[in-house]
Parts: C-alpha cells; structure tokens; sequence
C-alpha cells in the first residue's frame, strides 16, 4: 500500500510538473500575444494618424489648387477677352486702312485723268477746252481738296489753295480773261496742274 501510494504521489508530482509547464507555455504565449497585438495597435493607431494628417494636407492642397485653377480660369478668359478684342481692333483698322487704300487709289485715278484732260491742252487752247472737261476738273479738284483735306494740310500752300478756290468758283472764266502783255495762259495753267500733281503725289505717297 505504502509503495502504491509512493508511486501515486509520484505520478502527481509529474502531473503537476506538466501542468506548470504547460501554464508557463500558455503564460508566455499569452504575454507574447499580447505584446504583439498591443505593438499592432500602436502601430495601427500611429498609421490611421499620419493618414489622417495627410487626409488633411491632401485636402489643403486640394483646395489651394482649386482656387488657383479658378485664378487661372478667369485670366484665360480675360486674356481671351483682350484677344477677341485686339482682333476685332485689328479687323477694324485693317477694313479702314483697305477701305482708305480704295478711297485713296480712286482720287489718284481722278486726279490723273484731271491731268490728262488739262495737258491736252495748252496755252490758248486751253480756250478750246469744252466746258465740260473743264467743269469735270474743277469738281474733281475741289472733291479730293474736300475729301482729304486733313491729308493735304500743310502740302498746299495758302497761295495755291486761293488759286484752286479760283478755278473751283469759277472754271470756264479762269483761263477767259485775256493775258495780260507780260502773262499767258501757260502759268495759269501750270498753277492748276502743279497743284494737281502735287495732290497726287501726296496721295501717292500714302
């Protein structure tokens, strides 16, 4: 009975040492586990506020980019705006310039035939000249003084200007009155036809 109960105390010793064992292995992995699932969390906790931070600064960054697209939206409509109109400006000046250019090359084209009429005739020929021709001088001179007379500002002198306002007022008696002993009729009409050539050139020029 004795040795029974010797080996009984034996086999409950050894029970008891195994189950401390497994205790102390349980212990272990539970505080490892722990340790683990504590240093997850922190680093999980650590990770969810630097998303957090960069959330925010992507959401700053979003917002100044937003505003500066805006900025930018409203200078590209501005400089659209002084495009539009810089074009139309430039369609406008260059319809005026083109329709000056016309208007220009057309009282060239009437003061040449003006000429041409006038050097058909000379001295007292110029008597001859039907009243017509000399009517169609005159209101083409007078027209193209009127016409541009800012252009011809400071081209004919106050001489020349009282000598076409003569002819203009009163064509078919300008080359009527008889020379006198030391005139003819080729300086009155060297006048008109030097203040003709003079215009037309001056236009020429333009």
């Amino acid at each position: 009975v004795i040795t029974l109960l010797k080996d009984m105390l034996k086999q409950l010793e050894k029970e008891q040492e195994d189950d401390e064992e497994i205790y102390d292995k349980m212990a272990c992995w539970c505080e490892t586990n722990d340790k683990e699932k504590t240093k997850s969390i922190a680093e999980a906790e650590a990770r969810i506020g630097d998303l957090t931070n960069k959330i925010e600064e992507l959401t700053a960054t979003s917002a100044l980019l937003n505003t500066e697209i805006k900025n930018h939206e409203k200078e590209v409509a501005k400089n659209q705006d002084s495009l539009d109109k810089a074009t139309a400006l430039r369609e406008k000046q260059l319809a005026e310039f083109n329709a000056e250019e016309k208007d220009l090359l057309e009282s060239i084209s009437a003061l040449k035939a003006a000429i041409t009429v006038l050097s058909k005739h000379h001295g007292a020929s110029l008597l001859q000249m039907p009243r017509s021709h000399m009517l169609g001088v005159a209101a083409t001179l007078q027209h193209e003084m009127s016409k541009h007379a800012s252009l011809l500002e400071g081209v004919l002198t106050r001489s020349e200007r009282r000598v076409a306002a003569s002819f203009v007022q009163a064509p078919t008696d300008y080359f009527d009155a008889a020379p006198t002993f030391k005139q003819s009729y080729a300086p009155q009409s060297g006048e008109i036809f030097g203040i003709l050539r003079q215009m037309k050139e001056t236009f020429e020029s333009n």
